[in-house]
């Protein structure tokens, strides 16, 4: 089950489940804004998209953390189907097959499809877009579907705002070039979805910019965020952006537990050797294809790949914030070991066949028991049965008072707070700020200080220290959960 490995929630993954879970029960985010094209969440904004894939299953099955990740995984299973489909339209059976395997061993689509970081949607919206676009070149209609995947991926994720239309950019002046795309009304329709698609974001920008007024309606809101980042994308830093984007695909690592395995990486250590293999091939096939005037895989991507290490040298990235940039990696790195291997002999493909296979098994071993422990306190597991058994202890007209670490989009998600109760009673620590932290909302006051706790309290605290000694010496029972205790 996708909720057992890592284990608990995340703070950014809760925030998005319970901002799924208020636009299904009163059609507002948890700023209060209805139906936003953008969450305010933080204070400095949270990508849409992810939230509102999360109704549906959360009307069907509730809140819970499997439920809300349900949209990753299936996101993560159909690229890999779409990937197939991809590669295979332009390439060997045997080089769709590869492809496939690989992004589907890898740890990097492994971890991500498992749990429900909203930017982690773009680079499977952004694959569904470019196969249809390519299926349109060929049958026009498709063209449509494309609009409509490439700007849903928009509300996935920021940071590719500027590189998907590049993207379609390129595609669209190679379609011209190879004279597969042509004056009919599929071609205006596609780019009418899309333009309607990006417009409310253009004007989310001009409203955050302060050049309009935030715009509220029945039926969508384009909200003034508390705080905007506007200011990540730097020309002058590309060298310093290049050399941390160079480290994290050399080490296949950005130091975040929640992206990468030790010992495994984000695609196994020998793969980027792999990658410049298909990346020459791929640039001699896409130069040879564009002086035949022929439409072939190699030039989408290579404009992909383009795409994201654009991200990756105009911003400081992670793992997360370059997503866009692995699935090329992937597909370029599958095709060199297979040119690699056939070069050998046809059949020597069986020798990288058995060791990623090998390397998978150990991944997989390693994921479900010493990175489920790893992970767990980072995903503070314990977290919601502390929550609801704390619940269970509170009476009507009692405070519960959380230690602040346990970060409060959890017990948002965890004791589905009531939306009107939570905005009439939120408290800042530190408004306006780019990531706004809580002193109370509701009946839930965030504070390690046993001072401030009042009588006939209900206390979740970390499992360190003595904190929790002294509160039984003063008649508190206390109840463990693994990384974190109620006391009652």
């Amino acid at each position: 089950m996708c909720g057992s490995v890592p284990g608990d929630i995340n703070q950014d993954e809760a925030f998005a489940g319970y901002n799924a879970y208020t636009l299904l029960r009163y059609g507002a985010d948890s700023y209060g804004y209805r139906l936003p094209v953008y969450l305010t969440a933080w204070g400095s904004g949270m990508n849409a998209l992810e939230s509102y894939l999360m109704i549906p299953f959360v009307a069907l099955f509730g809140l819970k953390v499997w439920v809300i990740r349900i949209p990753m995984l299936l996101v993560g299973l159909l690229s890999l189907v779409a990937i197939y489909l991809l590669v295979r339209r332009y390439s060997s059976e045997r080089m769709a097959l590869a492809s496939v395997l690989l992004l589907a061993i890898s740890p990097w689509h492994v971890m991500l499809s498992r749990w429900a970081l909203e930017s982690n949607l773009a680079p499977g919206f952004v694959l569904f877009g470019l196969l249809f676009f390519v299926k349109g070149l060929e049958r026009p209609k498709h063209l449509v579907f494309s609009a409509i995947f490439f700007g849903l991926s928009l509300y996935a994720y920021a940071t590719i705002w500027t590189v998907v239309p590049f993207m379609i950019l390129m595609g669209v002046l190679y379609g011209l070039w190879t004279k597969s795309i042509h004056n009919n009304r599929y071609t205006w329709v596609s780019l009418s979805v899309f333009l309607v698609l990006a417009l409310p974001l253009v004007l989310f920008v001009l409203v955050n910019k302060g050049l309009i007024p935030e715009i509220r309606l029945p039926f969508i809101s384009i909200p003034k965020l508390v705080y905007f980042r506007d200011s990540e994308i730097s020309f002058q830093k590309i060298p310093e952006n290049f050399m941390n984007l160079w480290n994290i695909l050399k080490n296949q690592s950005d130091g975040l537990p929640w992206n990468f395995m030790r010992g495994y990486g984000l695609f196994y250590p020998a793969t980027l050797a792999f990658f410049f293999v298909g990346l020459v091939v791929n640039v001699y096939g896409a130069i040879r294809d564009i002086i035949a005037r022929r439409l072939g895989l190699p030039f989408f991507l290579l404009s992909w790949l383009v795409a994201g290490f654009a991200i990756g040298v105009l911003i400081h990235v992670n793992v997360n914030r370059v997503n866009l940039i692995f699935m090329p990696i992937i597909v370029l790195a599958a095709q060199g070991i297979v040119y690699a291997f056939n070069y050998i002999h046809p059949r020597t493909i069986c020798i990288p066949l058995v060791a990623y296979l090998f390397c998978f098994a150990c991944f997989e071993k390693d994921y479900f028991t010493t990175y489920k422990e790893q992970i767990s306190d980072v995903f503070c597991e314990g977290i919601g049965d502390a929550v609801e058994f704390a619940n269970s202890q509170l009476s009507p007209d009692s405070k519960m008072y959380v230690d602040p670490d346990v970060s409060y989009p959890r017990i948002l998600f965890y004791g589905k707070v009531d939306l009107n109760s939570y905005l009439s009673t939120v408290k800042y620590t530190n408004f306006p700020s780019a990531f706004l932290y809580v002193q109370e909302f509701d009946k839930y006051v965030f504070t390690n200080n046993p001072r401030q706790y009042s009588p006939r309290s209900v206390v979740i605290l970390e499992n360190k220290g003595s904190r929790f000694q002294m509160l039984q010496n003063s008649g508190y029972r206390i109840r463990n959960f693994g990384k974190y205790i109620v006391a009652y």
